[in-house]
């Protein structure tokens, strides 16, 4: 799984409350998109281009269980790279299939409007722009599965153990 695209930044402490405002929080998953970053950066949902990168700054995702990680991928964002990301968004980011790596140094290796190069298995990030390159953490094995199986729903109906979408009515 790889990405090359423009990357956007945000800073240090990014809670899933300024991700994800409480304004937006009872609005359909489609209509959520709109609100993202809302409160710290107007109007940047509709820059976001589908396939843009993200790059957090340190704690990234701090805060509520809110599906913020679901409005990111929602947003058409193909990934999230930040030095350290909250365990709790981690997990979330991976349960709706939106690819997350902890990639220590990668706050400071790019500007917004970078052009970035994310390996995902391959746990490499590459500012082409700069010619750099950073080793992130290894994503583990099962929890790269829930993201190829696009998220731990679809990978659950698949092995059996939920019954399908259309018949449990979700």
């Amino acid at each position: 799984m790889k990405f090359t695209a423009r990357t956007w930044k945000v800073g240090d402490n990014i809670n899933t409350d300024l991700i994800l405002p409480n304004r937006a929080f009872y609005l359909t998953p489609e209509e959520q998109v709109s609100y993202v970053f809302s409160a710290n950066r107007p109007g940047w949902a509709e820059q976001v281009q589908k396939g843009d990168i993200l790059i957090g700054g340190k704690n990234f995702g701090m805060g509520s269980s809110r599906p913020a990680a679901r409005s990111l991928k929602n947003l058409g964002l193909a990934c999230l790279v930040a030095p350290y990301i909250n365990g709790l968004f981690f997990r979330n980011a991976v349960n709706f299939a939106f690819p997350a790596l902890e990639c220590p140094g990668v706050d400071d290796a790019f500007d917004e409007g970078d052009i970035a190069e994310v390996d995902v298995t391959g746990a490499r990030v590459r500012n082409l722009t700069k010619g750099t390159e950073l080793a992130a953490k290894v994503l583990p094995a099962p929890l790269l599965a829930i993201v190829n199986a696009g998220g731990i729903y679809p990978l659950l109906e698949k092995e059996g153990s939920i019954a399908p979408k259309a018949a449990a009515g979700r």
